[in-house]
């Protein structure tokens, strides 16, 4: 599968610039080959959606139809009826995991694992840091377990994570702000990317949908992918927290290389055999 992207311009940047991006990706998105033949029954997709979205947060329909090799309309149809069972959250352009919905944090996937992740990555912080901070289940683990009688300043992009940051009573919180998003409820506009442009936090703490060893940090949502490269540029340095089941996954477009980031942050000990190619391949990752 080929795609072609090409921008024009960014808004919030006084300068023009041309991207185009040519992406072919068949390794984790589950593009089928000429070899391979799908077949899955109603059911199957429909456990399939469930897990994708789990594990991805967010998946739209494009995506979906071609990894379980059918049409999209097919995809809309079992995505409507799993929304009717309340399993998932229909959003423009695809479908979102319950666990990421403001009333539904009781729902979160993999949650003994992202709580581990949470407390290492409450590790990094001290007094007095300024951070920008993503949005995620992960995410929200992470805050929850800040120390209440730590002082910071939090930059965010996501409603949801101000929101959540109002509990901590020593930190300062600003929402960057702009359009927000329905796929992805995060400010993606250009008045995002130029409040983006004149911040320097100490940390940039991510969630992520996929990270690979050579495919790095990717998303399939075009104005996500374009935000958080600017949240990477507007930081010193950049935690990704990722459940290991999202390791060796690659999604349609790259954020990052592993070599812009500094720590990856999982639920397993840095020894762990999934862990050694990226230390092999990034000596400068810092594995936590």
């Amino acid at each position: 599968m080929l795609k072609i992207f090409i921008v024009n311009t960014i808004s919030g940047f006084n300068e023009l610039f041309v991207e185009m991006r040519i992406f072919v990706n068949t390794k984790s998105i589950g593009m089928s080959t000429e070899n391979e033949v799908l077949n899955y029954s109603k059911e199957e997709r429909k456990n399939h959606i469930l897990k994708e979205i789990n594990l991805h947060t967010r998946v739209s329909f494009e995506t979906l139809s071609a990894k379980l090799g059918v049409s999209e309309d097919t995809v809309r149809r079992d995505i409507n009826e799993l929304d009717a069972d309340s399993l998932l959250i229909k959003v423009k352009g695809g479908a979102m995991t319950k666990g990421y919905h403001y009333s539904s944090s009781n729902q979160t996937y993999a949650v003994e694992a992202k709580l581990v992740i949470a407390q290492k990555a409450v590790n990094l912080l001290h007094d007095g840091m300024v951070l920008i901070v993503d949005g995620g289940t992960t995410i929200r683990e992470f805050i929850r377990l800040i120390p209440n009688d730590l002082n910071l300043t939090v930059f965010t992009i996501t409603a949801l994570t101000a929101v959540q940051l109002l509990d901590k009573p020593n930190i300062k919180i600003i929402m960057i702000g702009g359009s927000i998003s329905s796929y992805s409820q995060m400010c993606v506009s250009g008045e995002a990317f130029h409040q983006l442009a004149n911040i320097k936090a100490d940390l940039l703490v991510l969630g992520t949908n996929a990270l690979d060893v050579d495919g790095g940090y990717s998303d399939s949502d075009w104005e996500t992918v374009q935000v958080k490269k600017a949240m990477i540029q507007a930081s010193r340095k950049t935690a990704v927290l990722t459940i290991t089941e999202k390791l060796n996954t690659v999604l349609k477009m790259k954020i990052a290389s592993l070599s812009e980031v500094n720590y990856v942050i999982t639920e397993e000990e840095p020894d762990h055999e999934k862990l050694q190619p990226y230390k092999k391949n990034v000596p400068s990752l810092i594995i936590i």
